[in-house]
Order: C-alpha cells, then sequence, then structure tokens
C-alpha cells in the first residue's frame, strides 16, 4: 500500500518545489543559518578573527605615589577587566607626559587620550568649574554634589562649559571625598587674623577665599607642595586626606594639622577622554566605561574608609597635632565665600547658571537629608567615648 505524498511530505519525502523556488524545509535551514551567524551553517567552517586591543594613553595629576594615582589604576584596571581585553588602559602619573595643570588641554589636543584628575585643576579657564567641590556647595555633602551632577543638571552645564572653552573631552565625575582639611601648619590657627600674610597653598575658588581672608595664596598640585614648604616657600598648605598627606610626606616638615573647612567640602574626581577617541568607540565599550565610573565610585568609597582611618591613627603614632577648626574661622570662610561668589556670579554668566542650579537643588536635597539623617556622634560617643566600656 502506497502511503500518500501529503503524510510524508514533512517526515521522510521532501516536497517538491516549484521551480526556481526553494522548498520548505530549505528555506526554514536558510532562515535559521541567517539567524545563527549571517551565512550558511555547514556551508563553510567559520573562522574566528581575533580583534586588535584598542589602547588609549592616560595620565593622572598625581605622583606615582599617592593614594589618588592608585584610584585612577583600580579605574583603569576595571574597565580592562570588563573589556575581556578589547580595550587597555595604561595609566602614567602625574609629569610623565604633561605637568598637572595641563592634562586637560593634553586630552583635548590628542597629546593624551585620557586622564585622571580634579575640576579646580580647570580652574583658570573657567571660574565656575571650581564650584564642582570649591565650597559649601549650599550644605551639600560630596556625594549629594554628585546626585546634583547626575540627576540635577550638573552634567549639562559642565558639557556647556566644555563646548565653550573648545575643550574636545568627555567627562565622567565620581568618588565623592570626604571633607578635607584646612590643611598642615607651623603653628596651630586659633583666630581668622592669623591667617593674615600666610603663605598658604590651595587650589580653585579656595585661592579667592583664603585670599579674602588675607592669605597670600600660592596654587601648587599635589606632588610639589611638601618640598615647597620644606624649603618655606610656604607656611602651610592644604591637600586632601589622611592617606594622601601621610604618603606625600606633611608630617615630615610640619606637626600641626587642623581638621575641618568649608574651602573644599564636596569635591570628586574627573575621568577625562579624548572626545574624538571616545566618540569611535563601539557602544559597547562605551557602555563598560560609563558602569565602570559607577563601580570605581563606590569602590573609591570604600576603600577611602579602611585607607582614611588607618592613616589617621598612623599620623598620631607620628606625633602629628590635630586640632578641630575654630567655628568663628569656618563662620569666616563662610562670609568670603558670599562675597567671592557674588562676585564671580557678576562676571560670568555660567557661574551664576551653575550657582543657580546647585542651590535649587540642594533646597530639597538638603532638607530632606537634615531631616531624615542621623548624629552618629551619639551613638560613637557611647560606645568609644570617654568613659565608655570596654567590650
Amino acid at each position: 500500500m502506497t502511503t500518500p505524498i501529503s503524510d510524508t511530505a514533512t517526515s521522510e519525502f521532501p516536497q517538491v518545489a516549484t521551480p526556481g523556488q526553494p522548498s520548505a524545509q530549505r528555506r526554514t535551514f536558510l532562515k535559521a543559518a541567517t539567524i545563527a551567524g549571517g551565512a550558511v551553517v555547514g556551508a563553510a567552517p567559520m573562522v574566528s578573527v581575533a580583534q586588535s586591543p584598542i589602547s588609549f594613553r592616560w595620565q593622572s595629576t598625581w605622583p606615582a605615589k599617592d593614594i589618588f594615582h592608585e584610584y585612577a589604576l583600580d579605574f583603569a584596571k576595571k574597565v580592562n577587566d570588563m573589556s575581556g581585553g578589547r580595550l587597555k588602559i595604561d595609566v602614567l602619573p602625574s609629569g610623565a607626559v604633561v605637568k598637572a595643570f595641563d592634562l586637560i588641554d593634553a586630552v583635548s589636543k590628542g597629546t593624551l587620550d585620557g586622564g585622571h584628575g580634579v575640576l579646580a585643576y580647570w580652574y583658570g579657564k573657567n571660574s565656575a568649574m571650581a564650584l564642582w567641590g570649591s565650597g559649601p556647595s549650599f550644605g551639600m555633602d560630596p556625594n549629594m554634589l554628585l546626585a546634583w551632577h547626575e540627576f540635577g543638571g550638573g552634567k549639562a552645564l559642565l558639557e556647556e562649559i566644555y563646548k565653550g572653552l573648545n575643550l574636545d573631552v568627555v567627562s565622567f565625575l565620581y568618588g565623592p571625598m570626604p571633607t578635607q582639611p584646612l590643611g598642615w601648619f607651623k603653628k596651630p590657627i586659633t583666630k581668622v587674623e592669623d591667617f593674615k600674610g600666610l603663605k598658604y597653598r590651595t587650589v580653585g575658588l579656595s585661592i579667592d577665599i583664603f585670599t579674602a581672608m588675607g592669605a597670600a595664596v600660592n596654587a601648587l598640585p599635589g606632588g610639589e607642595i611638601v618640598a615647597a614648604m620644606d624649603r618655606g616657600l610656604l607656611d602651610a598648605a592644604e591637600f586632601n586626606n589622611a592617606t594622601s598627606d601621610r604618603i606625600l610626606g606633611f608630617p615630615d616638615v610640619v606637626k600641626n594639622c587642623m581638621l575641618q573647612s568649608f574651602h573644599q567640602s564636596g569635591e570628586q574626581f574627573e575621568v577625562l577622554f579624548n572626545k574624538g577617541k571616545y566618540n569611535a568607540l563601539p557602544a559597547e565599550l562605551k557602555a563598560i566605561i560609563q558602569y565602570g565610573v559607577q563601580a570605581a565610585s563606590a569602590d573609591m568609597s570604600w576603600k577611602q574608609v579602611d585607607r582614611n582611618s588607618s592613616d589617621y591613627i598612623e599620623l598620631k603614632k607620628a606625633k602629628v597635632n590635630f586640632y578641630k577648626t575654630p567655628d568663628a574661622i569656618l563662620k569666616a570662610q563662610l562670609d568670603a565665600w558670599d562675597k567671592v561668589t557674588a562676585k564671580k556670579a557678576g562676571e560670568n554668566a555660567l557661574f551664576k547658571k551653575v550657582m543657580d542650579s546647585q542651590r535649587a537643588f540642594a533646597e530639597r536635597a538638603v532638607a530632606w537629608n537634615n531631616d531624615y539623617s542621623i548624629n552618629f556622634r551619639m551613638a560613637s560617643d557611647r560606645y568609644f567615648g570617654k568613659g565608655a566600656k570596654k567590650a
């Protein structure tokens, strides 16, 4: 008995196709092959072509021994690892190619493919850039300032500033820094008048704050500060944190450190790319960079808690004297800040635009934070303060 063709068309025997047309099975085969790899699977062995890695030469604005340079290396490693070798960022220390303050121009021109620094270092190009970190930021802490940058309009404003300066860079901010000390002094500062004529190092809008308070300010990159103090070119200087201060050698030349200040209470790092080099990257590598910035921000925040607290203990062991900055000096900083920023806002429309944006975001963010956040001093005093019971 012969089985009808209709019952076997999809099993033992192929259907007869119209001349010039592939059979149903062949059409299915071709469709699957196209989805699988864009070519007919089985027609020829597939050849895997290895892609050459994209290499970026970077420089940081930090000495090789500083923890800040370590943070730059940490970021590069995250991107390199996540890209599976497709992108390789090599980071050189400050001065390897250009001086710290010249980094952004080198990145814009393509002399370097990217870099790691802080916005305050570009203060001379547009004073508004120092608002990302200098001053009290309307009561925002560094993490809140980053929140404003990402969600409150700061990112678009920074892009506007760079465009106006004809700087061909792509910028990412990350890594909220803790409140920076007032600085290192030959003698403790007890009153505002002690700043009169003091040869003092700082950067950004802090230059204007301390100048208004009577200091003779000299802006130096981090790697040059201690040597200048040792030679007597500076009477006092601020940099950033216990770990950097210890590594750079501050306790070797002076033994008094004043803690707490409004001059740089909300700073963060900047990752820079040459715009042409960044735009030429495939979308997946751009995504790795963007998410690498976020991952590095969290990692850096955790690492600095560990390292800064440990080095604070080591500085105390080295007989460094720590003092809280008197409230009268903190108030004088705020008074100077209001005068300086009012003047800058009148001279620079973008400065005012950034200030207005920060104020609008801070008005709600700071109120929320102040109402919701607990003061942890009560708990720490209970367990570690005077009279606390030992476990």
